[in-house]
């Protein structure tokens, strides 16, 4: 088992109450997972998202921890948090990674795997 190893999962859902296809507005919620799969306790610090749109185009998100927090996690604990995209074509991708250190003050990236956001039954 590796040290320093958070396990990432994520659910989507296309919002169709907050979207607006006429204007080309396309809304996505995700709900994340983080789990600490490692043998040391570690806090994530920062994130950095990458954007797709079906048309190529991308926008970068950095910040300060998720949804206002940065959690410590002990070994086998989990965190979970909702947040939302937009985006103006009906499909698109989202991958990143995490900024982490670990509580021996070691420091760490997690990637977050890329997953898809699309309409419901628009991929064949």
């Amino acid at each position: 088992m590796a040290a320093y190893e958070l396990q990432v999962s994520v659910v989507t859902q296309y919002l169709s109450d907050q979207s607006d296809p006429n204007n080309g507005n396309y809304v996505f919620a995700y709900t994340i997972t983080i789990k600490n799969t490692g043998t040391v306790a570690s806090q994530l610090i920062s994130r950095h998202w990458v954007i797709t749109d079906a048309k190529n185009q991308v926008q970068e998100v950095k910040g300060l921890g998720v949804v206002g927090h940065q959690p410590l996690l002990q070994p086998g604990q989990g965190f979970e948090y909702s947040s939302g995209s937009s985006l103006t074509t009906p499909q698109g991708s989202m991958k990143g990674n995490y900024f982490c250190v670990a509580e021996d003050g070691h420091r760490f990236e997690v990637e977050i795997p890329e997953f898809v956001l699309s309409l419901p039954r628009t991929l064949h």
